[in-house]
């Protein structure tokens, strides 16, 4: 593949996200949808999580162990998440498309990988991994904060893969180095 054949397909890969981002991003146009969004992304922003994590570590020594480990993952991962967000820079959709709404204020300012989803996943397998029964909870809530970042204009369908990637990733090290 020549430069030029590289460059179209990168060309047609950013207006097929574009299009998903638009379409996506239309959430946004009805007020009920665009709250609804924005509160499970407020939720994502941490205060699901560490209100989960408190719950463990206070329901006994196994889940001490559990809170540990979920806390030790989001440190890692909001390392890996930092160091590559600000290494890669790519702006968010409604930044670089103005057809792209706006549904809530962004934490800052680069949308790759996103970090709601990364951590989202991460903390949903490291804690499904020791109680199986939460999957019925946390899976939907993962899923819900992952769409809730592309409709509400702040990352592309791909930051959101990556940052499922990563987040899965994560947690497999975490819990190979510490088995459930």
């Amino acid at each position: 593949m020549n430069d030029l054949d590289s460059t179209r397909l990168w060309q047609r890969f950013d207006l097929l996200e574009q299009s998903l981002c638009l379409r996506a991003n239309r959430g946004c146009h009805y007020p009920g949808v665009r709250r609804f969004f924005t509160v499970v992304s407020r939720l994502g922003d941490g205060a699901f999580w560490y209100l989960l994590m408190l719950a463990f570590a206070v329901s006994g020594e196994d889940g001490a162990t559990v809170a540990a480990q979920m806390a030790i993952t989001g440190l890692v991962a909001l390392a890996v998440y930092r160091q590559l967000k600000h290494r890669l820079v790519r702006e968010r959709p409604y930044i670089s498309h103005a057809a792209i709404q706006l549904g809530t204020a962004p934490l800052d300012r680069y949308s790759f990988p996103s970090g709601h989803t990364l951590h989202a996943v991460a903390f949903t397998l490291v804690a499904t991994a020791h109680v199986p029964e939460l999957w019925f909870i946390l899976g939907p809530f993962a899923l819900l904060v992952a769409a809730s970042r592309v409709v509400l204009g702040l990352h592309y369908p791909s930051d959101v893969l990556a940052g499922a990637l990563i987040g899965a990733a994560l947690a497999g090290v975490c819990l190979s180095v510490a088995p459930a």
